[in-house]
């Protein structure tokens, strides 16, 4: 799965605030997310996040 700093991941399972939707500050063999709810990050191994990912909302890339 290709999944880079900057992308928001919309997980099977949500936070405990509600939302369910995270962004990805940094990428590795650990994901460290931002939650988008409550703007908790928290870090979480990679096979672990590929496995609950929903759906990946890529960053927009507006360079000129």
């Amino acid at each position: 799965m290709n999944i880079e700093k900057g992308d928001v991941l919309e997980m099977k399972k949500k936070h405990p605030c509600g939302s369910n939707r995270f962004e990805v500050l940094r990428s590795g063999m650990d994901f460290r997310l931002r939650c988008e709810g409550c703007s908790h990050e928290f870090m979480i191994p990679r096979q672990k996040a590929e496995k609950n990912v929903k759906q990946v909302i890529k960053k927009e890339n507006n360079s000129i």
